[in-house]
């Protein structure tokens, strides 16, 4: 929009831009989407100039787009309102980070995930070994592994149901341990001494209702 305003667009902007001392609203610049900027005396803060900005009466609410540079000044956060060859930059830069970002997505999704499935023909030279002097390896550890088992191995004594000469057999005899007889408590002999102590409580029995009058 910037570039196609004409000399007497230009002149116009020029003379909104003088302060002149009658004046109470000026133009202080404007974006590359056409909006206008202006800069007015407050009447509760003398020291401080408010800033609006305007833009065409055919732009929808919701498609303006206020640059990032033009919002800070808005916000009385920049003091200096931002150039035409600034706002063309930071368009460019904003470009040029768009394309390294699509060019990103690019190159991750060219790579292979690795929660992928892998191929089925893949699977079976993933499950061989690498060499055929591993596989040999691994079988002698095995067979070495075995015959250790079997030699520390120990054989189960043979139970003897029978004697020698066909006598009859002896048995160690059994240890048993004599079973202590409980001990009667003290407290069941002690003689009641409190007037209380054998009292128990009665069942009760409920009086007759009296008949109302």
């Amino acid at each position: 929009m910037a570039n196609s305003v004409g000399p007497v667009r230009r002149l116009w902007y020029q003379w909104k831009m003088m302060h002149l001392p009658w004046r109470q609203k000026w133009l202080v610049g404007f974006d590359l989407q056409g909006n206008t900027f202006w800069e007015f005396k407050d009447a509760l803060h003398s020291n401080r100039k408010r800033r609006i900005v305007k833009y065409s009466r055919w732009t929808h609410y919701g498609d303006v787009n206020v640059d990032p540079g033009w919002m800070q000044w808005l916000r009385h956060t920049r003091y200096d309102p931002p150039s035409l060859a600034e706002q063309r930059a930071d368009i460019a830069r904003q470009e040029r980070i768009k394309l390294l970002a699509a060019q990103a997505d690019a190159r991750w999704a060219a790579k292979e995930s690795a929660l992928d499935k892998p191929d089925q023909e893949q699977q079976p030279h993933l499950l061989e070994p690498k060499e055929p002097q591993m596989a040999s390896d691994r079988v002698d550890i095995e067979q070495e592994m075995g015959d250790r088992v079997s030699t520390t191995r120990s054989p189960e004594p043979a139970r003897d149901t029978e004697g020698t000469e066909g006598g009859p057999t002896t048995t160690a005899p059994k240890k048993f341990k004599a079973k202590k007889e409980p001990k009667e408590s003290p407290f069941k002999s002690a003689t009641p001494s409190n007037p209380g102590d054998e009292w128990q409580p009665e069942s009760w029995t409920p009086a007759p209702a009296k008949r109302r009058r």
